[in-house]
């Protein structure tokens, strides 16, 4: 089979399911990973000859697609933030809005003294190596409660040449830590019981719940918990950042003001949806 043939066998495969853009996006990131043909050498390599071993394996990620496994599940890797991040089903694939959130944290604080920075839920490690790569200066802590995450993470810190102090803690049941920090940085579970039923069945199938979910009825259980936590633990004048529902916008801003932050910053994602909020504490 040659590789032009490969990528329509993707596209029937896959259109229905995925969406033929999806598809083709999909395809791509695969002949990459394991041909390392980026776009440009794909268009330039159309009548390249798949060996057999080569064609059984992308035979094996076109079942596991139909199946509903993420191909970043299947290739073990993603890529976040201009870096290459590996990932299991211990943590969740790393969101484009997140790398917004990234952005945002580094325009507040570039060019200021070296500073510690808090990343609460860290799962992957994204916000956290990501933050670290482009801020050499500062130092960079990151906790969850999973040590499955901690472990992907850990590896990700190394992969991408960067020094994270990673944290095994439950954020609802922590007070305060060695360190207090300028900057405490979170993206924690905030998907409601109710949205569950509309989100993609790939995604319930494979992403860790721990990491996504929390009740209809205190949805905003881990925003309050870190704003208690922040309270005790930011520095004077330091910034709080959150990646947060797009539906709980205004009672996440209420609740921050609530417990006594200011300069309280909503922010639209690429998408226009409520996404983003930075606050402080003086």
């Amino acid at each position: 089979m040659k590789l032009k043939e490969l990528g329509v066998k993707f596209d029937v495969a896959l259109a229905l399911l995925y969406g033929k853009e999806e598809a083709n996006a999909i395809f791509l990131l695969a002949i990459e990973h394991y041909l390392k043909l980026n776009r440009s050498l794909y268009s330039l390599k159309k009548e390249y000859e798949l060996a057999d071993n080569e064609l059984i394996t992308f035979e094996f990620v076109i079942d596991q697609l139909i199946a509903g496994k993420p191909i970043q599940y299947i290739l073990g890797e993603t890529v976040f933030y201009g870096l290459t991040l590996k990932v299991t089903d211990a943590v969740l694939i790393p969101r484009p809005e997140t790398e917004e959130l990234v952005e945002w944290v580094i325009e507040k604080i570039k060019g200021s003294q070296p500073i510690t920075i808090l990343d609460i839920g860290t799962g992957s490690g994204c916000i956290a190596i990501s933050l670290k790569k482009n801020l050499p200066n500062t130092n960079v802590f990151a906790l969850d409660i999973s040590a499955k995450a901690l472990a992907i993470a850990k590896q990700n810190a190394a992969l991408n040449e960067v020094e994270v102090s990673f944290i095994e803690q439950d954020i609802l049941t922590s007070s305060s830590l060695h360190v207090t920090s300028s900057i405490i940085v979170s993206n924690p579970p905030y998907i409601t019981q109710d949205e569950k039923a509309q989100m993609h069945e790939n995604i319930l199938a494979n992403e860790p719940h721990l990491a996504l979910f929390v009740s209809n009825e205190n949805p905003l259980i881990f925003y309050e918990a870190i704003a208690d936590f922040a309270l005790i633990n930011l520095k004077e004048n330091g910034l709080l950042f959150f990646e947060i529902n797009e539906h709980l916008g205004i009672a996440t801003v209420n609740m921050l003001s609530g417990k006594g932050f200011n300069a309280i910053e909503l922010r639209k994602d690429m998408q226009g949806k409520d996404r983003m909020i930075c606050c402080s504490l003086n």
